[in-house]
């Protein structure tokens, strides 16, 4: 097993050139004795050795390719990770599973469809998959905690990102399942999350796209998708919001429209086993469900900061003022005084019902 990890864990040795090695020299132990003819330099064997300790004091149970609990979907990509760290419960990823993506500064109205559909994935039998980022991601989670969801970080397995997300991460660990390609303590870079997104991707059997703009990263998992035979998924939201562009293009090209689960449920009807009607685990099903965490250092007052949270959950579909305030996390009397400076500037609309929108320049 060290040999293995030592090879995984070698700056410049890949999931694929890992593969393609063991497949030419036969074993990870020949490999390790290759590499430096090649320039490589693998990790000491005590370093994986800690990294094992690591991950059994945090409770994470290491998963190889080729062991019978990695998931079958993931271990069919191109490049598939020769090694994951697993934190909860495996058994969500042998239900048929669909990832859930879209924009970090996600509107109050595309947070809340990503909550409802993800709610009802899950109610249906489906287990729900995303990348824990900010906006549609967390709102996915969030309406899946119940049944079941798993989130694949770009980092390492104690290195949940966004911070603020940690209460949300603590939850998916303790109910649903945590993933991680990389090492314990690894904090992630830019260049991490497309190599996130193909594992989130390859878990599933089709990926919903919610409020993505035109060149986004959300894209980019569509794409791999697509790529890797798995079916595209788009819901459509108003033209007039630029986080939208990157949905609608995909449906113009092809991607199968959503309106709700249904759509989802019917289009994959053929190509996976259908999903058990009820597959709550019994922890889950014996104890009162609570309510998804909010982020932990939600933004306050009135100032820059919270004027930003309140724009990005605004868009052109019109969403209750208790909906924004509960979205941002601001108090109802913060939102009132910032609304009313918008729609002194003319950047807000009014509608009945309490409800307001963005005005589209």
């Amino acid at each position: 097993m060290t040999a293995r990890l030592r090879l995984a864990r070698t700056p410049g040795i890949g999931p694929i050139r890992y593969f393609e090695l063991i497949e030419r020299l036969g074993s990870a132990e020949a490999a390790l004795e290759a590499l430096p003819g090649f320039g490589f330099r693998p990790p000491s064997e005590r370093s994986v050795e800690e990294e094992l300790e690591t991950l059994a004091r945090l409770g994470a149970t290491p998963v190889w390719f080729g062991d019978d609990a990695y998931p079958a979907p993931l271990s069919r990509i191109a490049d598939p990770p020769p090694f994951i760290a697993a934190l909860g419960d495996l058994s969500l990823t042998a239900a048929p599973v669909v990832a859930m993506v879209g924009a970090r500064n996600a509107s109050a109205a595309g947070q809340r469809i990503a909550e409802r559909l993800a709610r009802a994935l899950g109610e249906a039998g489906f287990t729900v998959v995303s990348g824990l980022a900010r906006g549609i991601d967390a709102a996915s989670h969030r309406g899946a905690l119940a049944s079941g969801t798993i989130a694949v970080l770009a980092g390492g397995i104690d290195r949940p990102y966004p911070p603020q997300n940690r209460a949300l991460f603590d939850a998916i660990a303790a109910d649903g399942l945590a993933l991680a390609e990389n090492p314990p303590g690894f904090q992630a870079r830019a260049q991490d999350f497309p190599r996130r997104n193909r594992i989130v991707a390859g878990l599933a059997a089709g990926v919903v796209v919610i409020e993505a703009a035109a060149r986004s990263g959300s894209l980019i998992t569509a794409r791999l998708a697509a790529d890797e035979g798995r079916q595209v998924f788009a819901v459509p939201g108003s033209p007039l919001d630029p986080r939208n562009a990157g949905g609608h293009e995909l449906i113009r090209n092809g991607a199968t429209l959503v309106t709700g689960a249904g759509d989802i449920a019917e289009a994959l009807a053929g190509s996976i086993a259908a999903p058990a009607r009820s597959r709550t685990a019994p922890k889950r099903q014996d104890r009162a469900f609570s309510p998804p965490p909010a982020p932990a250092e939600p933004p306050v007052g009135n100032g820059p900061e919270a004027e930003n949270s309140l724009l990005s959950a605004l868009g052109p579909v019109p969403v209750t003022v208790d909906e924004l305030a509960r979205r941002c996390h601001l108090s109802s009397g913060a939102v009132a005084a910032m609304l009313l400076d918008l729609e002194l500037a003319g950047r807000v609309e009014r509608h009945p019902g309490q409800r307001v929108s963005l005005i589209s320049r």
